[in-house]
């Protein structure tokens, strides 16, 4: 399931950074093209501009000038005298075959259809009367050349001269088909580039839900194992109860009532971590004596330890200490929790300290016990609902999630809760809060 998921968000994120990108290619290029054409046609006009000035001032056009014109700009030149080609036409790159005659007669057909109102200049002090030049496109239908058109018309009297100048935008378009192909590979290597950060993106994003979701398969297989054996002990017990004398009923009903205590006791475990994962773990800080709440637990657990042949020992800061923003109730469920596990896991004779000491705006609970300690490797899992270390399975009525609950109740102040080993053995948990 996650897979396709995996997959489907992989193609969605790099789908839509595609499209993305693609459109901003598309709209640079046109923008970039755009400017090509608009510059390469201001630079002709300029040109052209510079040629017109030129022919006006001269008597007599040489083919040397034309020659030197044609070479400065990389133009192509046909002059008409009256309409009549001028010989340079024949001796350059101009012949007079019906092809090379059919497209200039499409040049000038197109001038004079759009162009021919267009107004003629006085010539000032030109040998001409009277002069205009006009630019303009063309893309002749039958070919796929495309040029920059420039009409120089001079008149003087009854005579007229034309000179065309024809620029091809073959080196334009090669510079602009260069340019797609760039912007044609790069947006390809982007996308690729793309597609594989989008996979490892989503994957990382998905990280957290797949390990959510194992957990919770985990949480579910080790509650269902955990609710199955006190479950089984009741249904026995009360199958048994039938046919048993009063005597054996009476301590049958004592193993039920113990069986549901336990049951009772992991439930109620069960709920805590489950308002917790839904936000609705009920957290109310205020002002409070962190030394008051210590004292409190220590004397409840003192009995307990007394039981059991523990020594429990609690140290305290002389001076006197600030108050603590936190939900008393929280810290004492927690100080219970660390008791509780030091009560349990240490044998007989051992000796549980705790201890409040307040550094640099920061509190430090502390539990200690000369118990059967935890493994280096366990000590980042025995926050994880349901693990116990090895040695610690055979202990009746500890779950797992005590220590679960205790880690949530931390995060609740924004505090910190880290597991030590004892020299000599044993452990020592450590709850770091902020003043």
């Amino acid at each position: 399931m996650f897979r396709k998921v995996h997959l489907y968000l992989t193609a969605l994120c790099a789908g839509i950074t595609t499209a993305i990108l693609i459109v901003m290619s598309l709209l640079y290029l046109y923008l970039s093209e755009k400017e090509l054409y608009e510059n390469q046609f201001r630079s002709f006009q300029n040109d052209i501009i510079t040629i017109s000035t030129s022919l006006e001032q001269q008597s007599v056009i040489s083919m040397e000038w034309l020659s030197k014109m044609e070479a400065r700009g990389g133009y192509t030149f046909y002059a008409l005298d009256n309409g009549i080609p001028f010989l340079y036409n024949r001796l350059t790159s101009f012949s007079e075959s019906s092809e090379i005659r059919s497209f200039l007669d499409a040049c000038l057909e197109y001038y004079e259809s759009h162009y021919e109102s267009v107004s003629l200049e006085e010539g000032g002090d030109s040998p001409y009367n009277t002069c205009r030049h006009v630019e303009f496109s063309f893309h002749p239908a039958e070919t796929e050349q495309e040029f920059y058109i420039s009409v120089i018309e001079l008149k003087r009297g009854t005579s007229s001269l034309q000179l065309l100048v024809l620029s091809p935008l073959d080196f334009l378009r090669e510079q602009i088909t260069k340019q797609r192909v760039r912007f044609f590979l790069i947006d390809i290597a982007a996308i690729l580039l793309l597609s594989l950060f989008s996979f490892f993106f989503t994957g990382k994003l998905l990280q957290p839900v797949i390990e959510s979701r194992r957990k919770q398969t985990e949480f579910v297989a080790a509650a269902s194992h955990e609710l199955r054996t006190p479950l089984a002990v009741i249904l026995s017990a009360a199958e048994c109860c039938r046919d048993a004398d009063t005597e054996k009923q009476s301590r049958f009903l004592d193993t039920i009532k113990q069986e549901g205590d336990i049951l009772t006791s992991l439930v109620n475990d069960m709920l805590t971590l489950s308002a917790s994962d839904s936000q609705r773990f009920s957290f109310r800080p205020a002002p409070v004596e962190l030394d008051t709440l210590v004292i409190n637990t220590y004397e409840a657990f003192e009995p307990l330890a007394a039981e059991k042949k523990l020594s429990l020992t609690v140290t305290l800061p002389e001076e006197s200490l600030p108050l603590c923003t936190a939900d008393a109730e929280r810290i004492i469920q927690l100080l219970s929790i660390l008791l509780h596990n030091a009560v349990s896991y240490t044998p007989e004779g051992g000796r549980i300290d705790l201890s409040l000491l307040h550094k640099k705006n920061r509190f430090y609970l502390t539990v200690s016990d000369t118990g059967i300690g935890i493994p280096p490797e366990d000590r980042k899992k025995i926050f994880d609902r349901f693990y116990r270390a090895e040695k610690a399975r055979s202990a009746k009525g500890h779950f797992g999630l005590g220590l679960s609950i205790a880690s949530e109740i931390v995060k609740l102040h924004h505090g910190t809760l880290n597991v030590t080993g004892r020299p000599g053995g044993g452990s020592v948990f450590t709850v770091i809060l902020h003043t």
